[in-house]
């Protein structure tokens, strides 16, 4: 395939609403996407990305019938009389959930899947999957199990399954979601060369931007309220404010140029740390702000909630964890950090009491949990799984908000003054008698943790918080929790590959690899030890990056300066 001038996606004044609903959800888009472009599509959640997606790949109006008005053309097809199997043949769709696209026994099968429909002879069908394992670097995986992958070992699969069929358009929607940002880093680097070498045209709709930006993508398209309110090169949107105006986090590195006073107009080339030409005035302003920053203080309680004394854990005589000695203090915020596999979730479940060491302690407020019961473990600490939907059991709000304190059998004019004040805590009070089925994702997890808070734990481990949530769902997620942490000296374990959260939100950052904490240490220490990055299977940040090119000051130094700027700004 070679790239040309013909657009291979047009929407001409396209408008949709679905069938259940009373207003549209786009709004006169008009857009063209060229043979061999590389397009990032970025929004809020709500903003009408994934209805664009489902009217790229024919979901709309095949799946979801809706009104539709104005045209598109994908591959020369018309949407409104094409199947969705006919746009298929044009558009491969890699799912934001890997594991829900899986069909296969093995890697081999699963990329073979649309070939076996395709009644492909068996000799054919094998060089097809060899080349295209070949091509994505997974050779070595074809005999093994898709839910044995690591999560970009998964997207390589997801991949290689779409693109067997030969298909010109490659969508993937938020293919970072699940992934590390190493293996997202991998990921984007993967598609990058694949459209760059064999001419395909790839559009990303994706939350994380910065690494997104990994794809070099010829435009980005913004969109707001149902509406594309940018379309244009990456330089452009991130010299201006509509990121900020839609709610999208710029890269880390932009926001610190934008704190110290630089113009950023001035530069040419602003999308890459690594391409940034800073002259020496322009180095002494960066150097001059982070030093004039007030580096905040953290003292810390000695008051231990949790200790951990030479723990040992396997599963099937297999070692997942090994001579772990780990405190938790009350009222800090702790990351939990590594790469898939790596045992970190082990950890929590063995905190929560849910699974018991092979060897070693657990105190629990100077007891071991040995000696207590799986309640009275969970009246202290409590597990928040990634998923909300996981843990919801009742209809209404107000009833899952309860249920923890009617199966303990409190009385209910306890309980309504009880789930009252924790739902004011957690900002759930004016929806108290709305159905859970009503709220946005972010509530859900809202209403998990206010089912959690009512039972007065001393200790709340989170698993992924901010997994799939755009920066402003983000945002308000995080100053919630950060809330909990201050007005009620909550302590907060959180699970997290997401590295602005363990940045912006977290005091320490435990490092979990071979089996060991590898590390015990604040964010910014994390994040200017390159070695260690990699073991955590995180990526280089762009601050520590910007700040390597300061030669009067520290990377160490540069990140907790912009650490603390930014939860002072935060914190008015």
């Amino acid at each position: 395939m070679q790239t040309g001038k013909a657009p291979i996606v047009d929407f001409n004044s396209y408008n949709f609403k679905y069938k259940s609903q009373k207003d549209f959800s786009l709004f006169d888009i008009n857009l063209s996407i060229k043979k061999g472009e590389k397009i990032v599509i970025v929004g809020p959640s709500g903003s009408g990305k994934s209805t664009l997606a489902k009217s790229l790949n024919g979901q709309i109006p095949n799946s979801f019938d809706g009104d539709i008005l104005g045209q598109i053309s994908i591959d020369g097809k018309d949407l409104k009389s094409s199947s969705i199997f006919d746009l298929s043949l044009s558009v491969g769709t890699v799912l934001q959930d890997t594991d829900g696209q899986f069909v296969g026994l093995t890697v081999a099968e699963d990329i073979a899947f649309s070939l076996e429909n395709d009644c492909i002879n068996k000799e054919e069908m094998e060089k097809i999957v060899h080349k295209w394992a070949k091509e994505l670097n997974i050779s070595k995986l074809l005999e093994r199990k898709p839910k044995d992958l690591s999560g970009g070992q998964k997207q390589a699969v997801s991949i290689a399954g779409v693109l067997v069929s030969d298909v010109p358009i490659l969508l993937l929607d938020e293919p970072l979601a699940n992934l590390d940002p190493k293996s997202g880093r991998a990921t984007m680097k993967l598609v990058r060369d694949l459209a760059e070498r064999l001419g395909y045209t790839v559009v990303v709709i994706e939350h994380r931007l910065e690494e997104a930006l990994l794809l070099n993508p010829d435009r980005i398209i913004a969109v707001s309220d149902g509406r594309i309110v940018f379309d244009g090169c990456v330089e452009d949107i991130l010299k201006s404010d509509k990121l900020d105006q839609i709610g999208i986090r710029k890269p880390l590195y932009i926001d610190a140029l934008s704190y110290a006073g630089l113009d950023l107009k001035k530069y040419e080339r602003i999308s890459k740390v690594d391409d940034l030409d800073l002259s020496k005035d322009d180095l002494e302003i960066l150097t001059t702000w982070a030093s004039k920053v007030k580096k905040e203080k953290i003292v810390k309680s000695r008051e231990k909630i949790i200790e951990i004394k030479n723990l040992d854990f396997a599963y099937s005589n297999e070692n997942i964890l090994e001579n772990i000695n780990l405190t938790i203090n009350k009222g800090e915020i702790v990351s939990i950090v590594g790469p898939n596999g790596a045992g970190k979730s082990t950890l929590a479940k063995l905190m929560c009491g849910f699974i018991r060491p092979n060897r070693g302690e657990i105190l629990i407020d100077g007891i071991d949990s040995k000696n207590l019961s799986i309640k009275e473990i969970a009246d202290k600490i409590a597990f928040v799984l990634q998923n909300p939907n996981s843990m919801i059991s009742k209809t209404m709000i107000y009833d899952e908000v309860a249920f923890g304190l009617r199966i303990r059998g409190l009385e209910e004019e306890e309980i309504q003054k009880r789930v009252e004040e924790v739902l004011k805590i957690c900002g759930l009070y004016p929806f108290r008698n709305w159905p859970i089925s009503a709220l946005s994702y972010g509530q859900k997890r809202r209403v998990t943790i206010a089912s959690i808070l009512i039972l007065n734990p001393d200790l709340i481990i989170l698993d992924e918080p901010t997994a799939g949530q755009d920066f402003s769902h983000y945002t308000a997620m995080m100053e919630f929790i950060r809330r909990l942490n201050r007005d009620l000296s909550l302590t907060i374990l959180m699970i997290s590959h997401d590295m602005h959260l363990i940045q912006e939100y977290t005091d320490r950052a435990l490092v979990v690899c071979d089996k060991k904490i590898l590390a015990d240490l604040s964010p910014a220490e994390l994040f200017s030890r390159e070695k260690l990055i990699d073991q955590s299977n995180l990526a280089p940040t762009s601050l520590y990056k910007l700040g390597k090119k300061l030669e009067a000051l520290s990377a160490l130094d540069f990140i907790e300066s912009f650490i603390a700027y930014e939860r002072r700004k935060k914190n008015g």
